[in-house]
């Protein structure tokens, strides 16, 4: 739903960012929904994957660098071939960690996605899939990222 600023209202003496209230504005925009796959309400189909710590955790040190620098050459993979929309890591030490959101309808298509991951042929995680509904607008999050990049991950 297209979003911009409106009046202030302080009745509540609480601030907050404007740019999120939903609006009347017409901006819609019928190529970029096209392009990116939006539907009616600018949404589309996903799949989210939960990545876990795996069974198989007992690899050398080396090894597991090896691993998680394939796994991370797998996710720019993926994501240069338009499979993968979002990915990283949860910030604290747990189970869960990470994400993934493929740009894909389907939990099989995604499993197949998934086992192309050494990390995971590996049994050092497992993904839990879930299809997924969300905003369109993710399509437009790997190109961004690129111009916010300084370095290459």
């Amino acid at each position: 739903m297209p979003l911009r600023a409106e009046s202030d209202d302080k009745s509540d003496g609480k601030s907050y960012d404007k740019s999120y209230v939903k609006s009347d504005d017409k901006s819609y925009d019928a190529e970029l929904a096209a392009k990116v796959g939006g539907d009616d309400y600018g949404m589309k189909r996903y799949v989210m994957a939960m990545l876990k710590r795996g069974p198989n955790r007992e690899q050398s040190e080396a090894e597991a660098e090896r691993l998680q620098r394939a796994h991370l050459d797998n996710i720019g993979r993926l994501a240069e071939e338009g499979k993968l929309v979002l990915a990283g890591p949860f910030l604290e030490e747990g189970d869960l960690r990470g994400i993934y959101i493929f740009n894909v309808t389907s939990v099989e298509e995604a499993k197949a996605l998934t086992e192309s991951d050494p990390a995971i042929k590996a049994g050092r995680l497992i993904m839990e899939l879930h299809p997924w509904y969300g905003s369109a607008a993710l399509m437009e999050v790997n190109r961004l990222h690129h111009k916010l990049a300084k370095k290459a991950i």
